[in-house]
């Protein structure tokens, strides 16, 4: 087995020491899938053909992706998965739903959190990685929204629970209402069979790393927040944080349903946004990175 350590260095001083060095080390395990027959090792080259020239197609359009490779061994990078949806792969036009306030929510939340962590050695670039690329154990936080639509292949699967078992947390975001839920659901249960999603209490220390959270908001998209409403769903849906325990008890997924804070990163300086919902969007994530990165 191949391990991977990320270089530590202080966050937010003392209270942050040794975060990185004991949060980031992540196994790269060998495949060892039989070998595929013809039809389906033609189906797989075809596949890689068209991810590849997507993967070309958002090295031409979005700097982050090549400068993030250009950068490896900095101590974070805000990483955005990348994963195939009932809208396609890549949507049709280059992007599926994965790429939902892409890039400019990233930019945006990576520089309000290099102010606000600023001895972090922080990528400043976005960084969007495949489920089924290897290069994902490399980054232990990652972010993923829109996960009503997801539909995602062996690989994905195979890819992400092996991530997870490494080390990595995964923070989901932006999906709403039942039929979100159970699709997100039933792929959890083919990532993490036997694996429960539960309630986090709000006195759990993943509320208190940074910022006091003692009560869930709903953050709304741009569009609903300056027509007054707030929810995305039919009828009552609060906002819920729930999450994915390993053996140890400690966060491996957390969930957040009903609520789209990469919206409220994106239009921050939009003045018709609410500031309360925007404040509390970015409170939320640095509470789940630090969080992250220290346990």
């Amino acid at each position: 087995m191949m391990r991977l350590q990320l270089r530590s260095a202080p966050i937010l001083a003392a209270a942050l020491g040794a975060v990185l060095a004991a949060a980031a080390v992540m196994g790269m395990t060998a495949r060892s899938d039989p070998p595929p027959d013809a039809g389906a090792a033609e189906a797989s080259a075809s596949t890689l053909r068209e991810r590849a020239a997507a993967r070309d197609w958002l090295l031409e359009r979005e700097p982050g992706l090549a400068q993030a490779r250009a950068e490896w061994g900095r101590d974070f990078y805000f990483t955005r998965a990348i994963y195939s949806g009932s809208r396609g792969w890549w949507g049709g036009r280059g992007r599926g739903t994965w790429a939902t306030d892409f890039p400019k929510a990233d930019r945006q939340f990576l520089f309000i959190l290099h102010r606000l962590l600023a001895m972090l050695d922080l990528h400043e670039w976005e960084n969007p990685v495949a489920l089924d690329d290897p290069e994902l154990r490399r980054f232990p936080f990652l972010y993923m929204l829109e996960v009503g639509y997801m539909n995602l292949s062996e690989a994905e699967i195979e890819g992400l629970r092996g991530y997870l078992e490494a080390g990595g947390f995964l923070v989901v975001d932006d999906f709403w209402g039942e039929d979100a839920w159970y699709n997100f659901e039933y792929h959890m249960s083919r990532i993490l069979p036997g694996r429960r999603i539960e309630p986090i209490p709000m006195d759990h220390p993943i509320f208190h790393q940074f910022y006091d959270i003692d009560e869930l908001k709903t953050v709304p998209s741009v569009n609903n927040a300056m027509r007054g409403r707030y929810e995305e769903c039919w009828g009552p849906c609060p906002p819920t944080v729930r999450g994915i325990f390993d053996d140890h008890g400690e966060l491996m997924v957390v969930i957040n349903h009903n609520t789209d804070l990469g919206d409220a990163w994106e239009w921050s300086e939009n003045p018709y946004y609410p500031i309360d919902r925007s404040t509390y969007a970015y409170e939320l994530a640095i509470n789940y990175i630090i969080y992250g990165l220290s346990h």
